[in-house]
């Protein structure tokens, strides 16, 4: 069900929308849920994970999250980097970096220090920008903006 396969190893037919990214310094491998695999529950990680298939629960990874275009999460997710190119239902705490590709598809909430967004890509929920800050000042009041009477724009 899981491989800690080389990333070098693993099989791209390069016909995907995404590259993932090359492990940490240190690690040699990922942590991988193939196409077609199923997990369900708590999924905790303390390298980088490369999500292919389906995952229901809660995700944490120390590392970087790569989840494939074909893959299907349904789970709140907290990473130290995140590169999207699949579905995601849940909300997302990313310390650092996310990107989401074109294929992307999530509904939720995103927190992370910088975000990428390809043109294609769709994202239902809100979106925090900035760490510590974001979270800090997420209540603030919407600023409405002032409409000028009929009888001024007619003199």
């Amino acid at each position: 069900m899981f491989t800690n396969q080389k990333r070098s190893d693993f099989p791209y037919n390069g016909e995907s929308a995404y590259m993932p990214v090359t492990p940490g310094a240190g690690a040699s491998s990922a942590t991988v849920i193939a196409r077609g695999v199923k997990v369900e529950g708590e999924f905790h990680s303390q390298g980088d994970v490369l999500i292919e298939g389906d995952v229901q629960g809660t995700i944490s990874a120390a590392g970087t999250l790569t989840v494939g275009p074909e893959a299907k999460i349904q789970a709140n997710i907290t990473a130290q980097e995140a590169i999207i190119s699949g579905e995601v239902n849940g909300n997302l705490q990313i310390k650092n970096q996310a990107i989401f590709h074109a294929s992307a598809r999530v509904k939720g909430d995103i927190v992370a220090e910088r975000i990428t967004v390809e043109s294609g890509a769709s994202i239902d929920g809100r979106v925090q920008i900035g760490g510590g800050q974001a979270a800090a000042k997420k209540d603030l009041p919407v600023i409405q903006k002032e409409e000028t009477p009929a009888s001024e724009t007619n003199s």
